[in-house]
């Protein structure tokens, strides 16, 4: 497929909507533009991810924000920190090649652990995982710097910009989250991404037919790491540290909401649901303590999949072919009462002679 007929199948409210976000900075505050805008892309291309393994593999994955963590973690590690812990000062652009590429061979290690498994038992093993490795980092004080973490993460100066500044730092994720998902979109219309598909429906009929199922699972996790990796670098910019906290079980779980209350069926579905999370965080505490906010989340998620079982998207999707059906019928009803009066008017004139 050519990647440029991807372009000139853009409906014209995805135009309209590729305009607003490059705008959205103009009329919104730094607070909206960097902890609303920024953090919802940033949200979203790790749910990505996730959109990825579940949708295209059928493969829900916990260890998505383990992945993302993980190349954090090595971009304090390698790069530049104020802890005082490590620290190897690699630059930047070196740091986070090796971090992306760490963390996405780790995925594929993942996901060779997991791909034979299906369902539940994918959830559990990757969440084990997940588990196993928070533990790992608030324990190990001589890699991790334990449940302290790293301090003074700061993304690099470059064309006399500060990236971390709220618009610079905006478009950046709006470039890595865009381009991540033309690239989802792409791979879900190739060869590697049908057959993923089509193992996704009947893993053993694609055996059958000579395709090794396990590799293409595992590639899946390898490119689903890359994705979750430089998301990783992002959140490691956006938050200037990362620690055990970032890496918990509930954030893992969240990952989790925020792809499912956008809609798994859809590359945009993510981005979607990350928007909602975001802003029932920053706002929910505005009307309910903050300690009830898992609440509203729960609350939120359980409407959305009681409704709505593809998520957001799933309720655009159905208001959308009742409005197209209702358009129908109603060209349909003038038409046919256009075609009735036609044949009354012939039928008057052939009577009157």
């Amino acid at each position: 497929m050519d990647p440029s007929r991807i372009w000139t199948r853009v409906h014209p409210l995805q135009w309209l909507l590729i305009v607003l976000l490059l705008a959205y900075p103009g009329p919104a505050s730094d607070f909206f533009t960097f902890q609303i805008g920024a953090y919802s892309l940033i949200l979203g291309t790790i749910a990505l991810s996730l959109m990825m393994l579940g949708g295209l593999g059928g493969m829900v994955s916990l260890a998505q924000l383990t992945v993302a963590g993980l190349a954090a973690y090595l971009v304090a590690i390698f790069g530049e920190n104020s802890v005082g812990v490590l620290g190897l000062g690699w630059p930047w652009w070196v740091t986070c090649l090796v971090a992306v590429f760490i963390a996405a061979v780790f995925s594929a290690f993942v996901g060779a652990i997991s791909v034979r498994t299906e369902g539940i038992y994918t959830i559990m093993i990757t969440l084990a995982i997940a588990v196993a490795f928070f533990f790992l980092v608030r324990q190990n004080y001589v890699v991790f710097n334990g449940w302290t973490g790293f301090a003074g993460i700061e993304p690099p100066t470059l064309f006399g910009v500060y990236w971390r500044d709220p618009a610079p730092f905006y478009y950046l994720s709006l470039a890595v989250a865009a381009f991540f998902y033309w690239a989802v979109v792409y791979c879900s219309r190739s060869p590697f991404g049908l057959a993923l598909q089509a193992i996704r429906d009947n893993p053993r009929r694609m055996h059958a037919l000579g395709f090794n199922v396990a590799a293409h699972r595992v590639t899946a996790y390898f490119l689903a790491g890359i994705i979750a990796g430089t998301a990783g670098v992002l959140l490691a910019w956006f938050n200037g540290r990362i620690s055990p906290g970032s890496v918990g079980v509930d954030v893992a779980i969240d990952i989790l909401v925020i792809a499912v209350i956008g809609g798994m069926r859809h590359p945009v579905g993510p981005f979607a649901g990350a928007v909602v999370f975001v802003l029932l965080q920053n706002f929910a505490i505005d009307l309910i303590d903050r300690e009830r906010f898992n609440t509203v989340i729960g609350l939120v998620f359980f409407l959305v999949v009681l409704f709505s079982p593809d998520g957001l998207l799933g309720i655009w999707s159905e208001l959308r072919s009742r409005f197209q059906q209702s358009r129908q019928s109603r060209f349909h009803s003038r038409g046919s009462s256009g075609g009735s009066k036609t044949f009354d008017s012939v039928g008057a004139s052939q009577s009157s002679h």
